[in-house]
């Protein structure tokens, strides 16, 4: 899946589709991270989540993320997420499995 850079917007993930899965992005300073959408916990989608440095907190339960490592922080949550590759060239992202 390819995206533009200049699209993310500091602390306002997304959700784009990567081969058929849901996959949360995020923006945090230059780096850009991409882990599932889906929290391990729920159902919820962690692109409506908040975003404190480089953590997520899912919007339902208030389980946190590590968006560079997909590991989960704080319970409910205890299953880490499936973290996405992101290469970027120039204002180009490319996220892959």
């Amino acid at each position: 899946m390819e995206l533009e850079f200049s699209v993310l917007v500091e602390g306002k993930p997304i959700a784009i589709d990567v081969d058929g899965v849901a996959v949360c992005v995020a923006k945090v300073g230059d780096e850009v991270f991409a882990v599932a959408d889906t929290c391990t916990h729920s159902e919820a989608s962690l692109s409506e989540g908040e975003i404190t440095g480089t953590k997520i907190e899912c919007w339902l339960h208030g389980a946190e993320f590590d968006l560079r490592t997909g590991e989960a922080l704080t319970p409910p949550a205890t299953e880490s997420l499936k973290s996405f590759k992101v290469k970027r060239n120039g204002n180009q992202l490319t996220i892959t499995n």
